[in-house]
């Protein structure tokens, strides 16, 4: 199972997640990470849920085109991606602002 190490406000979130799951969605029903990930529409389109992928961004598919509009090639080359948009399989290690990217 993997992983997640979810940093937000100075303070480290750490619990294993079920393979192919959307940290969005798990926030949503409360479950890990909720409260503590901030997200938004779940859909790709407020970008509420932007994280820097601080470990494991190898292990994720390249940003498709909701993440290329919503965060931009600066962000995106920062480590920047949106949790809605992906499923985790592996371990991963992400940080979230505690204010607002867009």
């Amino acid at each position: 199972m993997p992983l997640v190490t979810f940093h937000k406000g100075g303070e480290v979130f750490q619990d294993e997640v079920k393979e192919n799951t959307n940290l969005v969605v798990r926030a949503g029903i409360r479950q890990f990470p909720f409260p503590h990930l901030r997200y938004g529409c779940g859909m790709g389109r407020c970008a509420k849920c932007a994280c820097r992928i601080v470990n494991g961004a190898e292990h994720l598919p390249v940003a498709n085109w909701k993440e290329k509009k919503q965060l931009g090639e600066e962000r995106l080359e920062q480590g920047y991606r949106l949790m809605c948009q992906l499923w985790i399989n592996e371990d991963i290690e992400i940080e979230q602002d505690l204010d607002e990217l867009v």
